[in-house]
Parts: C-alpha cells; structure tokens; sequence
C-alpha cells in the first residue's frame, strides 16, 4: 500500500469514465472485481429505487433538486426521467386524469397527473435510494480519480 506521502497524479480519465459507467473507472485502472463491485452496488440501488418507487421517481421537472442527486448515478438517471416524461406524464401508459383543485380560485385549466404517479412512501423511498445511488457512485468516481493503476501498486503479501 503506497503511503499517504507519496506523489502521484490524478486520474481525471478514469474519473469520467466512472461518471459515465459507475465502476468504469476502476476498471479502466486495472481493478476489474472493484469497478465490477461498484458497478453492480449504484446500479442495482438505482433500480431498486426504481422498482419500489415506479419509474416516476426520478423527475426533473417536480424533484429537480433530488434529480441533481441520482444524476451522479450516471446516465441511466437521464433514461429513467425520459421514460418519467414519455410514458408516464403524457399519459402514454396510464389515463390522465385532472387534480382536485388547491384554492377555489379559478387558475386556468386544470392541471392533469397519469393514474399511474407514485404518491405513497413507497415513492419517497424509490427517489431516496436512486438519489443515495448518485451520492455512491461520487464516492466511487474520487475513489477511481485517486487510485493508483493495478501496475503500479505495490505486490501485497
């Protein structure tokens, strides 16, 4: 293990690399089982919060400052609000159906949501695990940015 010392530069290829993939990174360096751990760690908390959740979770438009969270998770966040935007808010996979409205004051047309919205806990807690996937795999990219590559570390005993 090289001491806390020692000089050597960062890896800011690898770094993205991991921003695009989570764990490519890692492996790019050398270290495939740590990038393929990591890879398998952000992607399947991202779709863990997506099946408890439903795809509608992830929303730019209604979460955006949770969406600045699971955005780190890598493009697959980009895919999923995509997918929020296509199939559940325009009503492609499910009715829209008007809300109850907030005042009785008349505000223009009413606003419509799909049938198939997530309003439970069950919501919450998808946008909570696909933002702590975001939150993860910036661990993982600084981890990727200061590592040293697979070649250059010391032999272990």
């Amino acid at each position: 293990m090289p001491s806390d010392n020692d000089d050597h530069p960062l890896n800011v290829q690898a770094a993205v690399l991991g921003l695009i993939v989570p764990g490519l990174g890692q492996i790019s360096l050398g270290h495939a089982k740590r990038g393929l751990l990591a890879m398998a760690g952000v992607l399947g908390l991202f779709m863990g919060g997506l099946l408890v959740g439903g795809i509608d979770c992830v929303d730019r438009r209604e979460d955006r400052l949770w969406f600045y969270l699971q955005a780190c998770a890598g493009p697959v966040a980009f895919a999923a609000d995509w997918a929020n935007e296509a199939y559940v808010r325009s009503g492609a996979a499910g009715e829209l159906v008007a809300t109850p409205p907030a005042t009785t004051i008349d505000r223009g047309p009413e606003p419509k949501v799909s049938t198939l919205k997530g309003i439970t806990y069950a919501n919450e807690l998808g946008t909570l695990y696909c933002a702590l996937a975001g939150l993860l795999n910036v661990v993982v990219v600084l981890d990727a940015l200061t590592r040293l590559p697979r070649e250059l570390e010391e032999p272990t005993r």
